[in-house]
């Protein structure tokens, strides 16, 4: 299953949820993550939270959504979106009819000192890590695309830290 996750800035809480997806859905689920107007590198934050946790972080990148519309790209099983920014903003058409959700969260990346950035990125990763978990373990993989999209919007209102 191939899952992408989305953000603006594609340095944070994509980020975040591409690793803990990865990790998580043990070879089952490859995830990937992009922006509409990718930062250029994960922010520093997110690679810290991730490395406390024991999550990989090489390979981590921040990059476009176009990447994932070229010819020979991933074909996605579905696509989340993980910022307000995103869910507002035209999503391009995936082939295949991916399962969709959106799971807005705050931005860690507006903290702007170190006690808030710790804070703000451990809260996006408990978040997401719930709801990674919870999709998981409500079948998400082995699931039909119309079960994907209820599993993805369940997982948003029922794992709340």
């Amino acid at each position: 299953m191939n899952l992408l996750i989305l953000c603006t800035g594609n340095s944070a809480r994509s980020i975040l949820g591409e690793a803990l997806f990865n990790a998580h859905g043990a070879g089952a689920v490859t995830a990937y993550s992009a922006g509409s107007a990718p930062k250029g590198a994960p922010h520093p934050g997110a690679i810290a939270v991730l490395e406390r946790h024991g999550l990989p972080t090489r390979g981590l990148r921040s990059k476009s959504w176009l990447e994932f519309e070229a010819v020979g790209a991933p074909v996605m099983d579905g696509v989340i979106t993980v910022c307000d920014n995103a869910a507002s903003e035209p999503c391009p058409i995936w082939p295949g009819a991916p399962a969709r959700a959106h799971w807005g969260l705050p931005d860690p990346a507006d903290a702007e000192d170190e006690p808030a950035i710790s804070a703000a990125f451990n809260a996006a990763f408990e978040a997401l890590d719930a709801r990674i978990r919870f999709a998981l373990q409500a079948g998400l993989v082995a699931a039909s695309p119309a079960e994907r999209s209820a599993i993805l919007q369940r997982a948003h209102g029922e794992a709340l830290p």
